[in-house]
Order: structure tokens, then C-alpha cells, then sequence
């Protein structure tokens, strides 16, 4: 009779020749049987290379809970397929039992009571003793890569100006990184950290704007297993637009495909036997890179934390997708010989935290990190009676708590709150700490602004967030998912053009349709503008909390999506 162990390695075993993961059938064992760390980590070696990969920490040390988005709509040709599939599609489109552990960690489904069954995911201790787990098997073979979002997130990242991260990353020994949200601590301070890292900070589409020179090396090479490894870095292109310009005055950021082809090509010459891109790009856009360029083996896609349990085959390019908030570690084995891929095995490996035991070195240095803090992480501002989450491309509980805070706080008739993909989830009938409300807000630009804006403005403000996810050609998004709005509803229609998504904005309170010429008082967080003033947003939250106790923020139907 097969042991447990020996059952999923037989399924893995079978399903590398399609190059799928087999995670159907390991739900369906794990989902009636005790999870143990061995199940986690089973995986039958493949060829000489071992890439593994994690992205969109934020800056999340510690377990955490994190619900995976609802909606995650995909316009035009990307409709319908992975990553924009939810809930039952989701568990359907890859043989997932609902209820199982990857149920859990991979859609919304059923989520506050699979939480209580399978527990927090993620933990930098718990990704550590994965690490040490896959090198212990191939030393000489593993490559391990950050696709960025690490430093920034949480309150010890803003209290270290991202020192904790720095120390945190170098200690897991990580091979290269790129960046995103690293670049909002401004060019003096990623200057100082970069030149201080032990590892490689790849951006080769980032450039000094005084002389168009790469501001950060493009490539780094490293040889794993007998074959020359080029690792080419992409930043994220719109960093200035999604981010305060003011902060990175000398560096200018793009897709930058024709360079990205001149780094491929580059290592190529350079005699590389794989080459991988280690992106923050988008999945939809690097998707689209994909099929543009030659020679590319291996995307490691960040940005919209997308999670998916099997590798996306684009011609002949592998895009990986690791979701967010240290949930899952990708694990991709690749038999790489004569400068080619001859076959792949991948896995996305849940990071179940009640399953995998921390590793005491790296949980020794977070304790030590946090230490000086635990009291005002650990302080109780309120207690929600619902689920509190922020991911999915409109409105979540989230952010309707902060624009509650906002409109009350800021005594405004509008709230707007920017559609982050970060910020940790809150369970039924937990309390809200600052460490909570911090995981949703923290940032180095969090001025909780207080103006005025007519109707017009609003509607373009909308109009254009919604391009910036629901433009038909990815290298057109631009942005995060659509900006939360407290005290107005609207109906969206992301099938049609820019200027004619948006809709009947209408007043809750009132009931009245928004004049376009009438001006209203607006509050809100997050201004990309130099010279923003107001309270930071997370004094707002805990005032706001503090004040009421419990909250009980039920899904907001205000937002009416409608259209193909």
C-alpha cells in the first residue's frame, strides 16, 4: 500500500510529462488526511537547476491571513483565463476540491471557516525552512529570487526605513531581487540599501534621466548545476505614475521591451543556458512579453499577486506566478542542457504556518527585530465582528473600514481609498491592532488629505483609475485594482472605452445623482502629490476604532459591475 509521501511523489512523477502539478490530486489526499511538512515539501527532483522563487511580501514576517480576491475580472483577450478566474471557476479550471487546503489558500471560497481549520499562512521562518530544505537536497543546483514588494508593508518596515527587510532577506541568503514599492523610500535611501546588499538588485529597465544610463545593473549570472544561469531584472515600469514621481526625480521606469531583448540577447552571447526574467511586470503583461521576445526561458512574475498552482506556457517561456504576502514559495526544477529547457516540474508550495515549523535562526532574528516594538503592534484598537480584506478589483471590507474612518474623521462627503493589492486580512471576532491596521496603510506617504473636487474631477478620477486596470492591451495598465470609495456608489462597465465606464455616481446618503459642476469635500490617503498634508492614515483608522470599539463592515453593493 503507498504511503502518503509515496503517493503524491507518484502523482508528481506522473504529471511532469505535461509539465502539470498534479495539485488536484494532492488536494483531494491532503484535504482527508493530516497535513504533515513532509506532504508540503514532497517533490520529485528534476534535471540540474532548482529556481526558487517568492514576491509581493510586503514586508509580512509573521503568519498572517490573506483572502484571495472574488473578482479579478480579465478584459479582452485575456477573458476567462488564468489568473482571472475566482472562486468555484477557480477550483474547477485546476481539479480542486472545495474545502481542501488548497481551496484555502488559493480563492475566497468559504474562507473565515477554512481559516479556522487550516490556520495563517506564510511566515519568513516558516519560508527559511524551506529554503534550507530544498538546498539540503540540491546545493549545487538552487537559485533562490525575490521579485519585490519586500521591503514596505508593515509597521517595523516603516520604523526601519526597510532596514528589517534588508537584514531579514540577506539572512535567507537571496540570490537577486528587483523592486516596486521599494523605490516610495526615494533614490537617497534604495541608493544607500542597494550598495550595501549582499545580493543583486536588478532593474534593467530603470534609467538615471541625466544621462540615460542604467540606473542598477540589468543581469546577474550564476552558475547552478553546470549550466550559466542569466537572471535579467524588470522594476515596474509605471513606478512614477502609481507612485510619488518627487520621491524618484533622477530615475525614469517603462516596460522597455526592446531593452529587455537586448539583455536576453546579451546574456545569450554571453553564453547563459538559461535565462530568466525576474519580473514586476504584471502576469498580463509579462504574459504579453512573452510572446514578444525571444529567447527567454523563465518569467518569475510579480505585481498583481496572482497565485497559481501550475506554470502558464507562453511559446516557449515558463511564466510563474507566486502569489503575495509569503502565502506560497514556487519551487520550478528545470533539466537545462546544451543552452536549452529539455523539461520542467513545478510546484507552488503553500506555506501553511501550523504545518511547517519555523526555522529558529530566522525566527530569532525576527523576534529581535520586533522586540523593541511588540507592545505597540500587539495594542488593541477595536475588534471586528465580520471579515475584514482588502484584495480584489473593487470595493473590499478593508477599505470600506478606512473610508468609514475617513468620512467620519475628516468629516468629508466622499472617501476615496487607493486599490492597494497589500494589506493582511482580519478574521470574525478578532481584535484590530495597530499591527492590523498598520499591515493595510503603512507606507512613507500616508497624509489623509481633506479637499474639495466637483463631480467632473471624481468622474475622471474614476474613469482613469479604471483604465489603469481595465485597458484591453496590458501594456496600458498601469495601476493597482479600482480606488475603494466610501459615501458614493456607481455602476462600472470595464468592457467599454475610457470616458464611458463610469456611471450614475450617486450620493448614499441623499440618494442624488453627482453634479458634475458641483464641488464636494473629498477626503482621502495615499496623494502621489509633493506637499500633501493631513494626519497619517492609520492615526485616522485607530481613531476611529478607538471610538466605535467593534465594527461590523459587511460587503459593500454600492459598486454595480455590469456589461460582457
Amino acid at each position: 500500500m503507498l504511503s502518503r509521501r509515496d503517493f503524491l511523489q507518484v502523482a508528481l512523477a506522473a504529471s511532469a510529462l505535461t509539465g502539470f502539478s498534479g495539485v488536484g490530486q494532492w488536494a483531494r489526499v491532503a484535504a482527508q488526511q493530516s497535513l504533515t511538512e513532509a506532504d508540503l515539501l514532497a517533490f520529485e527532483p528534476l534535471g540540474n537547476v532548482t529556481l526558487l522563487h517568492i514576491t509581493d511580501i510586503h514586508a509580512q514576517v509573521k503568519p498572517v491571513y490573506f483572502r484571495e480576491p472574488s473578482v479579478n475580472l480579465g478584459i479582452g483577450e485575456v477573458e476567462g483565463l488564468p489568473p482571472h478566474i475566482t472562486g468555484a471557476d477557480f477550483l474547477a479550471r485546476f481539479g480542486i476540491d472545495a474545502g481542501s487546503p488548497m481551496a484555502y489558500a488559493l480563492t475566497s471560497e468559504d474562507f473565515a471557516a477554512l481559516a479556522n481549520s487550516y490556520g495563517r499562512v506564510g511566515g519568513v521562518d516558516r519560508i527559511a525552512t524551506i529554503l534550507k530544505a530544498v538546498r539540503a537536497e540540491r546545493p549545487e543546483n538552487t537559485l533562490f529570487l525575490d521579485g519585490g514588494d519586500t521591503w514596505q508593508g508593515s509597521y517595523t518596515s516603516f520604523q526601519s526605513n526597510g532596514q528589517d527587510m534588508v537584514d531579514i532577506m540577506t539572512a535567507l541568503g537571496t540570490d537577486a531581487m528587483t523592486a516596486h514599492w521599494e523605490f516610495t523610500f526615494g533614490e537617497d535611501r534604495v541608493g544607500e540599501i542597494v550598495d550595501g546588499l549582499d545580493f543583486a538588485f536588478l532593474a534593467g529597465n530603470v534609467r538615471d534621466t541625466e544621462w540615460e544610463e542604467p540606473a542598477f545593473e540589468p543581469i546577474a549570472y550564476f552558475d547552478r548545476g553546470g549550466a550559466k544561469i542569466a537572471v535579467i531584472g524588470q522594476a515596474f515600469p509605471y513606478t512614477p505614475v502609481a507612485n510619488p514621481r518627487w520621491k524618484i526625480p533622477k530615475w525614469s521606469f517603462g516596460i522597455r521591451e526592446d531593452d529587455v531583448q537586448a539583455h536576453i540577447d546579451t546574456a545569450r552571447g554571453a553564453g547563459a543556458d538559461l535565462v530568466v526574467l525576474l519580473s514586476h511586470n504584471g502576469f498580463d503583461v509579462d504574459r504579453k512579453l512573452a510572446g514578444r521576445v525571444t529567447g527567454l526561458d523563465v518569467i518569475l512574475t510579480g505585481h498583481t499577486h496572482d497565485a497559481l498552482p501550475v506554470a502558464i506556457e507562453v511559446g516557449k517561456t515558463l511564466l510563474i506566478a507566486s502569489g503575495s504576502n509569503g502565502k506560497f514559495v514556487s519551487r520550478l526544477d528545470l533539466d537545462v542542457r546544451d543552452g536549452a529547457v529539455h523539461g520542467y516540474r513545478y510546484r507552488l508550495i503553500p506555506v501553511f504556518a501550523d504545518v511547517i515549523a519555523p526555522d529558529p535562526e530566522i525566527a530569532a532574528l525576527i523576534d529581535k527585530i520586533r522586540a523593541p516594538h511588540e507592545a505597540e503592534l500587539s495594542r488593541v484598537l477595536g475588534r471586528s465582528e465580520s471579515l475584514l480584506y482588502r484584495r480584489g478589483n473593487f470595493n473590499g471590507t478593508f477599505d470600506d473600514l478606512i473610508c468609514q474612518a475617513l468620512l467620519e474623521e475628516r468629516d468629508a462627503e466622499i472617501a476615496l481609498s487607493p486599490g492597494f493589492r497589500w494589506g493582511t486580512s482580519v478574521m470574525p471576532g478578532q481584535d484590530i491592532t495597530v499591527e492590523d491596521v498598520h499591515n493595510a496603510t503603512s507606507m512613507t506617504y500616508p497624509e489623509a488629505y481633506r479637499t474639495e473636487m466637483t463631480g467632473k474631477l471624481l468622474h475622471d478620477i474614476l474613469e482613469d483609475v479604471a483604465d489603469n486596470l481595465f485597458n484591453p492591451d496590458p501594456y496600458y495598465q498601469q495601476g493597482g485594482d479600482m480606488v475603494r470609495v466610501g459615501g458614493i456608489g456607481y455602476t462600472i462597465d470595464p468592457s467599454k472605452a475610457i470616458g464611458s465606464r463610469i456611471t450614475d455616481i450617486t450620493l448614499l446618503k441623499s440618494g442624488e445623482k453627482v453634479a458634475p459642476e458641483k464641488a464636494y469635500v473629498v477626503a482621502g490617503w495615499a496623494s502621489v502629490n509633493e506637499g500633501t498634508e493631513g494626519p497619517p492614515i492609520w492615526d485616522v483608522v485607530a481613531n476611529h476604532l478607538t471610538k466605535h470599539g467593534t465594527v461590523n463592515i459587511q460587503p459593500d453593493r454600492a459598486v454595480k459591475v455590469i456589461g460582457g
